[in-house]
């Protein structure tokens, strides 16, 4: 897979996720699989304001490459040299534009998912920011602001003409925000409408999901956002049934949770360890989402202070849950 000058070893993805996809869980998912990791979106006006906290989202993992970084805003001049900042500070090998985050502090601000309502402003922004970094520039969006607004196909060919090198589409819209079934059907569409590399993303939960999307759509890769929470084996197990037609199972819960664990040490080494475990309350129990009875543990797991409480607690569910 090829974008702009940057070569992909794999066709999956692993999409930004504000709050989740840190330096630690990125890593995770490229161990097992991801071609390609994505920073969480940050501000370009934090950016160009010297904001002390937003440099440390953009920093890369060591070997994270190809990796893209995500920001986020509407005025180009803005944009430009936010991206300009962006791929000094973090070494990215794209820039990923966010113009579908439909959350209200963003959208509210006109950025994210609000660009879809000015297309015009949209292609400006592209437009700077292709002209102010020597990195391919890709872009995020969505079908549309609402079932009234969708506009998908025209902004794909607007942001081509743009100079964007490729495109990730979540069939939904801004007033859907993670509800509903994704349409799959409106990724096909933007496919057939542009010459440029396409990922779609949208309700792949499971390996065989990653199948069904890429049959539907025809797009060239699969973006997975929630879907790999608490499993990053969906990378390596949905590309085993891509070159194999195989899907191997899931680990046994012992080396997933081992895993979890290396997550939370991996963040506590790049934030502190406080940060690392408030953060972990969330992470580790998305580790348990196919597992029952573990109630208990879920409760715990949110009180979670340490990395030796975690260890602790880690050793009790193995010794809970032996499935081998």
């Amino acid at each position: 897979m090829q974008i702009g000058s940057v070569s992909l070893a794999g066709r999956l993805v692993l999409a930004p996720m504000a709050g989740v996809t840190d330096r630690a869980f990125r890593q995770v998912c490229r161990e097992h699989g991801a071609a390609l990791t994505v920073t969480e979106m940050v501000s370009t006006k934090a950016l160009c304001y010297q904001d002390k906290k937003t440099p440390a989202l953009l920093a890369l993992g060591e070997g994270e490459h190809p990796a893209a970084a995500q920001i986020f805003g509407h005025e180009p001049e803005t944009m430009a040299e936010g991206a300009r900042i962006a791929r000094a500070v973090s070494g990215c090998d794209m820039i990923d534009i966010n113009m579908g985050c439909p959350a209200p502090k963003i959208a509210g601000n006109g950025d994210g998912s609000a660009l879809m309502r000015d297309p015009a402003l949209a292609a400006r922004v592209i437009e700077a920011v292709a002209c102010a970094v020597n990195v391919p520039v890709t872009v995020k969006f969505r079908k549309g602001w609402d079932e009234q607004s969708q506009n998908y196909v025209e902004f794909a060919r607007m942001a081509e003409q743009a100079g964007a090198a490729a495109l990730a589409v979540h069939g939904r819209t801004r007033a859907q925000q993670y509800s509903g079934a994704a349409d799959w059907e409106a990724i096909r569409a933007v496919k057939q409408a542009v010459s440029i590399p396409v990922a779609a993303n949208g309700d792949v939960a499971e390996p065989e999901d990653v199948l069904r999307i890429l049959d539907a759509t025809g797009a060239d890769m699969v973006m997975i956002g929630r879907g790999a929470l608490g499993d990053p084996w969906i990378f390596e197990r949905a590309n085993a049934l891509l070159a194999t037609g195989v899907c191997p199972p899931l680990p046994p819960f012992a080396e997933r949770i081992d895993t979890a664990v290396r997550q939370i040490e991996l963040a506590a080494a790049y934030k502190g360890e406080r940060v690392a475990m408030l953060e972990a309350r969330r992470h580790v129990n998305c580790y348990l989402k196919r597992q029952s009875g573990l109630k208990a543990f879920k409760t715990r797991i949110c009180a979670l202070e340490r990395l030796e409480e975690l260890y602790h607690l880690a050793e009790e569910l193995k010794q809970t849950v032996q499935d081998g």
